[in-house]
C-alpha cells in the first residue's frame, strides 16, 4: 500500500507538484494536469511530457498513474470516440515510458442519447478500450464519477462484471458518492468493496443531487465516512494505492474558481497530512 495524490491540486507546474509530494514524504505521484494541460492528451506535447518525467525521476519519484479525460464529464457519449481512442493510445505510450500501471477513466455523459443508446455505446467503447489495455498490459481504472456505469453501485458492479476483463478494475472515490447525490455512503461502499483496486480520498457535505465546490471538506470532516471506510477496507486486507483528490482550494480539473498558488499548496499539504494520519490510524487498528 502507498499514498499518493493527484498532484495538480498542489500547483500547476510539475516542480511544485514534486515539492509537495516530497514534503509529504510520498515517493509516487498521480499525474493529471501539467501547467493546466491534461498529460493524457496530445495537448501536452511529448517534449513537455518528457521534461516533466525527467524532473519526476530526478527527484526520486515514480508515477503511480494517470488521471485521463477518457469518458469524463467533458465528453458526451454522442461525441466522436476517436478522441478517447487517441488519448488511450497516447497515454499507454507515456505509461510505458514511466512504468505506470494505472489510468483513470469514466463512461461518458448521456447528453442527447437515449438510455439504451447510452448503455450500449458505453459497453461497446469500453470493450474496445479493454482490449487495448490487455494488449498493452496496463490497467483501466473505472471511477465512480461520470457516465452510464456510475448511475448507482449496482450498475457499477454490472459494468465491471459485463466488461469482464482482467485489465479493467474499479477506482473507488469516497467523496464522489456524496458528491453525486447518494446519501448512504456506507451501503454504496459495501456493494463495491469486493471490486476495489484503487482508492481516492475525497470528502464532502451531502447537499442533495450535486455538491457545489465549496462543500468539499478535509478528510473526515464531511459525510463520506472517510475514516470508517478506510478502517474497514484496510482492516479487511486492502493493500492497494490510496490517492488524495482534495478539491478544497478549488476543483482544478473543472476550471474551478481561481485559488492562489499559496492556497493550493497549503491546502494540499494539510489534506495529505490528514489523509496520512487516517491511513496510519487504520493500519495501527488492524495490527
Amino acid at each position: 500500500m502507498f499514498l499518493t495524490g493527484i498532484a495538480d491540486e498542489a500547483g500547476k507546474d510539475i516542480h511544485t507538484q514534486i515539492k509537495a509530494h516530497k514534503e509529504l514524504g510520498w515517493d509516487k505521484i498521480e499525474i493529471r494536469l501539467i501547467n493546466g494541460v491534461n498529460a493524457s492528451t496530445p495537448a501536452l506535447d511529448e517534449a513537455d511530457f518528457d521534461a516533466a518525467l525527467a524532473a519526476i525521476t530526478e527527484a526520486g519519484l515514480t508515477v503511480a498513474g494517470f488521471g485521463s479525460a477518457i469518458g469524463n464529464w467533458s465528453r458526451p457519449i454522442t461525441a466522436d470516440f476517436k478522441t478517447d481512442l487517441e488519448d488511450l493510445k497516447l497515454v499507454i505510450g507515456r505509461m510505458k515510458k514511466c512504468g505506470a500501471k494505472y489510468v483513470r477513466t469514466m463512461s461518458w455523459v448521456q447528453k442527447d442519447a437515449s438510455d439504451e443508446q447510452w448503455r450500449d455505446e458505453a459497453y461497446r467503447r469500453y470493450a474496445e478500450m479493454a482490449k487495448m489495455a490487455e494488449e498493452a498490459d496496463i490497467i483501466l481504472l473505472y471511477e465512480n464519477c461520470t457516465g452510464w456505469a456510475s448511475e448507482g453501485a449496482d450498475r457499477m458492479v454490472e459494468f465491471i462484471k459485463t466488461v469482464d476483463s482482467p485489465n479493467v478494475k474499479m477506482l473507488y472515490d469516497l467523496g464522489n458518492v456524496i458528491g453525486h447525490g447518494e446519501p448512504d455512503a456506507w451501503k454504496f461502499y459495501q456493494t463495491l468493496k469486493p471490486y476495489i483496486e484503487y482508492v481516492h480520498i475525497k470528502d464532502a457535505k451531502f447537499k442533495g443531487d450535486h455538491v457545489a465546490s465549496n462543500d468539499f471538506t478535509y478528510p473526515g470532516e464531511g459525510d463520506a465516512l472517510v475514516p470508517k471506510i478506510l478502517n474497514d477496507i484496510i482492516g479487511s486486507g486492502y493493500d492497494g494505492p490510496i490517492s488524495i483528490e482534495p478539491h478544497v482550494a478549488t476543483v482544478v480539473h473543472a476550471g474551478g474558481g481561481e485559488a492562489s498558488a499559496e492556497d493550493l499548496y497549503t491546502a494540499y499539504i494539510k489534506y495529505g497530512s490528514m489523509a496520512q494520519k487516517l491511513v496510519d490510524d487504520a493500519v495501527a487498528a488492524k495490527a
